[in-house]
């Protein structure tokens, strides 16, 4: 009875080859660069149809039904196939039981995932597999998938695509080291150059709009408030300009026509506006994931002044400044508020915050306000009597510059200018005497260390502790001597330090543009009173000191 049993459990395991019809999914891709090598290419969609019809119309008592995916212009690495993934679902769901591919580089050129598919997945499901190319059919002939032809097939295919990469990265990097553009758009403000595709030429109605963007930021408007006047002003997206215009537009950019904050901060951080060419900001993380991710400014290819210029270098270096300042603003704000990212409490360093009772505007630190009153003081001052203050100082400043600025012209008039500060020959004297001391010891501790005065472990920590002595004097003697061939050629008088300030010789009220142009930052103490911490800090100093040389002998000898 067991035998009985087995003999006819076995039986209904035979395969019926006759009578199992199969539901076919034809699977046909066409990467770009087949596209590129022309239409009578063997791995044409039309060619890769017909020869999947053809064994279709050979075969055709053996299916029931067929349907046809295809993926145009898509690379075999990239698994996420619209038309792939959506016979993946239809295998998975049981609509698809057949697949039926032109060779396997059609089906995919990453050796891992047409592995994992067809060695794994597939025989699990019982679906069968055929690639004509190869002779593969999984259930005619089992062994065909397991042969060594499919796993080395699969290989040459990774490998082509990794080289096919490799040669692809190697152009564009030439292509960028060399000042061309090889972007797919151009950025919005420019076109492409018609007889150049690698040069870009500004186009004169979106650059308007660039230089809006940048100085409406400079004048105290939020990103926020920058897309609400530009979308009620009826001024097109970027995209919608593009379609307007009849320009290319990349699929992978959602079809907005409405700006938003995002798009201004793209703008307002692309250093390509200043004239210069910086690409290789972002790169797909390899031929296998097609996953964009941001590269490191340092290693970002620039090359200056390939393109006519939208924006200033010093423009875009004012608002760069500012994007990097807390300068967040009420849902319903759109300017940014005056101070807003330059102040700071002058005990715990956090930002003092702005706060309005009735018609009343104050500030205060933060920490005390928002994380805990014992941390710190409330560091209180009113809005006008910090306005009033920081105008004085600025004015203050502005007055010196200008000052500094009319003795510069007489001394430099003067038949005789000196350039030596004792100062920096003092701190060079001391610094130099100190570096000598260091290296003496330095050459002592082997003979103490021979002399058993010291032990090994004893030498080798004292001499890296030498050696970083030394690194760090011959850093400040380098910085030093600097300094002093820099006096040595003397100051001009229009220093950019003197002109940032003397251009503001008629400040009567104080503006978010004045405050980038000339304001570090500002601290508030608890007693209400308040510092200017001014830009060109260093610079003035020096400029102090060359009139100080030049003015002191004279005075004394008068």
């Amino acid at each position: 009875m067991a035998r009985a049993k087995n003999r006819g459990y076995q039986q209904t395991l035979t395969p019926t080859y006759t009578i199992r019809r199969w539901r076919l999914g034809e699977y046909i891709r066409l990467s770009k660069e087949d596209l590129k090598k022309g239409k009578d290419d063997s791995n044409s969609v039309k060619n890769q149809r017909d020869l999947l019809g053809d064994f279709y119309r050979r075969h055709m008592d053996e299916f029931e039904s067929a349907a046809e995916y295809v993926d145009d212009g898509h690379t075999g690495t990239d698994a996420n196939r619209e038309n792939f993934q959506r016979l993946l679902a239809d295998v998975m769901s049981g609509k698809i039981n057949c697949v039926i591919v032109k060779d396997l580089s059609r089906f995919a050129r990453n050796y891992s995932d047409a592995g994992s598919l067809i060695d794994n997945l597939f025989v699990q499901m019982g679906v069968r597999f055929i690639s004509l190319a190869e002779n593969v059919d999984s259930y005619l002939n089992p062994d065909s998938v397991s042969n060594i032809i499919v796993p080395i097939t699969n290989v040459m295919n990774d490998n082509y695509c990794y080289q096919t990469s490799k040669k692809i990265r190697q152009v564009f990097d030439y292509k960028r080291r060399n000042g061309q553009y090889i972007g797919s758009f151009a950025p919005y403000g420019y076109i492409k150059d018609p007889k150049d595709k690698h040069q870009l030429i500004v186009d004169a109605d979106a650059a308007e709009i660039v230089k809006r963007v940048y100085s409406m930021l400079l004048q105290g408007s939020s990103k926020r408030a920058i897309a609400l006047y530009l979308n009620e002003h009826g001024i097109p997206s970027p995209t919608a300009y593009r379609r307007k215009k009849g320009l290319p537009v990349s699929s992978a950019v959602a079809d907005d026509p409405m700006w938003g904050a995002r798009m201004i901060h793209e703008i307002l951080t692309n250093p390509i506006y200043t004239g210069d060419l910086v690409q290789g900001r972002r790169r797909v993380k390899s031929y296998k994931v097609h996953q964009i991710e941001a590269v490191p400014e340092e290693e970002w290819v620039r090359v200056p002044d390939t393109h006519e210029a939208i924006i200033t270098h010093e423009t875009f270096d004012k608002v760069q400044a500012l994007l990097v300042r807390d300068t967040r603003t009420s849902p319903k704000g759109r300017e940014v508020h005056l101070f807003s990212g330059f102040l700071k409490c002058a005990d715990c360093g956090k930002s003092i915050t702005r706060s309005q009772s009735g018609k009343n505007i104050y500030y205060a630190c933060s920490t005390y306000k928002n994380r805990s009153r014992t941390a710190c003081s409330m560091h209180s001052i009113k809005h006008n009597r910090l306005e009033a203050a920081v105008l004085f100082a600025i004015q203050y400043q502005v007055n010196t510059a200008v000052s500094y600025s009319e003795m510069i012209t007489n001394i430099n008039s003067a038949p005789l200018k000196k350039s030596q500060s004792h100062r920096l020959n003092d701190q060079i004297a001391a610094k130099e005497k100190e570096l000598t001391r260091i290296t003496r010891y330095k050459q002592s501790l082997y003979q103490d260390w021979k002399d058993g005065e010291i032990t090994q472990q004893e030498y080798r920590d004292m001499k890296s502790d030498y050696e970083r002595q030394a690194a760090e004097l011959a850093d400040v003697l380098a910085r030093l001597n600097a300094e002093r061939a820099e006096l040595a050629n003397g100051v001009d008088k229009e220093h950019p330090a003197l002109v940032a300030f003397a251009k503001y010789q008629s400040i009567e009220t104080l503006t978010r543009e004045i405050l980038t142009d000339l304001v570090d930052h500002i601290k508030v103490y608890e007693n209400g009173n308040i510092s200017v911490h001014f830009k060109f800090a260093d610079e003035f100093r020096k400029i102090a000191e060359y009139i100080e040389i030049n003015t002191t002998d004279t005075a004394e000898a008068g």
